[in-house]
């Protein structure tokens, strides 16, 4: 998995450590526990490692009631209302969509043929149901994934089976990306040709042309290590962050696809400092700074550039993202971690840290 044993490595490494650094002008070295020169991120008013969220990748307090309703009476009917109330084309229904599979998944993993069984009661009393179908379809693609080895036969038949639950899904609401947005993972995962996708994508952009969330689903079929390549990873994102109107996170795309092909190891120096993930990281910036304030997909784009932005030691403005995101990370990349809280808190340490080295403060950080 691209980068992740290095990650681990890395988490391993200042997991420890990342509390305990110097804050010194112009430079960062370890200190002894309880150092008074010690980095502090609860000084910033961070939440704990532990108490970070990882099942959002920012605040959605109506899905977070109706999912603990939910599980804690197995009833669907909440979560049924929640997405009938949902717009069909923004990008919030895909995120609820994705949850609520999510939490079935989850529950059915550590409580085998129990879990989840308020989805299952779900599309057998409203078969026909809109929402429930897209959450099923959603829910047989994360099984598919979570639950055996892509290629295997197992994989291919869970997948089978989500693609014939997305059309039925299609059908009980017509204007809906959803559906087709859960078959652009189905189609990465069986391996549909390029014709045989674009007919997909083209049913999604005429649904929801500028839906991050359906470009995102689709740079992943285009990436090197699935059916496409770099330089088709790379003309899919930037054409679409060309085309995009001011305000659209479409123009962080290219980080995205950055991110995709970030080699396991990073043999040239300074990489994160070259000119192609500069110009991808300003781009990522400049779509966060225009966007509206209450983007579903601002958090997203922010948990990325956090990473990319630590990595290339630009402390001041990884704050400036970490002050807006802390205490959801359940996005791209922590969750390719197998503890994305810990994960994050190491990349969070190193940002106090190296912010606090030259020269910032709690005092000094706007929010």
């Amino acid at each position: 998995m691209e980068i992740l044993w290095f990650l681990i490595a890395l988490g391993l490494l200042f997991g420890v450590l990342g509390p305990y650094v110097l804050r010194r002008r112009g430079g960062i070295r370890v200190v002894a526990p309880g150092s008074p020169d010690a980095a502090d991120p609860e000084a910033y008013g961070f939440v704990r490692q532990e108490d970070q969220d990882v099942r959002l990748p920012g605040a959605d307090d109506d899905l977070l009631d109706v999912l603990d309703v939910v599980q804690a009476t197995q009833d669907w009917r909440a979560a049924a209302q929640l997405l009938a109330g949902t717009d069909k084309a923004g990008e919030v229904r895909w995120q609820r969509v994705q949850a609520f599979a999510g939490a079935a998944s989850l529950e059915l993993q550590e409580r085998p043929g129990v879990g989840g069984a308020w989805l299952r009661a779900w599309r057998a009393e409203a078969p026909k149901d809109p929402g429930g179908a897209a959450v099923h379809a959603e829910f047989l693609v994360q099984q598919a994934w979570r639950s055996s080895s892509a290629g295997t036969d197992d994989f291919r038949i869970i997948l089978e089976e989500a693609r014939k639950v997305a059309g039925e899904a299609a059908l009980l609401a017509p204007g809906d990306p959803v559906p087709y947005i859960v078959e652009l993972a189905v189609a990465r995962g069986l391996g549909y040709p390029h014709e045989q996708f674009d007919q997909v994508w083209a049913k999604v952009i005429d649904r929801a042309p500028e839906h991050m969330g359906a470009h995102l689903a689709a740079l992943h079929y285009w990436c090197e290590k699935w059916h496409g390549s770099r330089e088709e990873a790379d003309h899919f994102a930037t054409t679409a962050a060309a085309r995009a109107p001011r305000g659209s996170l479409l123009a962080a795309l290219p980080l995205f696809a950055v991110h995709e092909h970030v080699p396991d190891v990073v043999l040239v120096q300074d990489f994160f400092r070259t000119a192609v993930v500069a110009k991808a990281i300003d781009g990522a910036l400049y779509a966060v700074h225009s966007a509206r304030h209450d983007d579903p997909m601002l958090a997203h784009v922010r948990h990325l550039l956090v990473w990319f932005l630590v990595r290339a030691e630009r402390w001041t403005e990884a704050m400036h993202q970490l002050v807006r995101v802390d205490g959801h990370v359940g996005a791209v990349p922590w969750t390719l971690s197998g503890d994305p809280a810990e994960l994050y808190t190491v990349f969070r340490n190193l940002a106090v840290a190296g912010y606090e080295a030259n020269g910032g403060s709690p005092a000094t950080l706007p929010r």
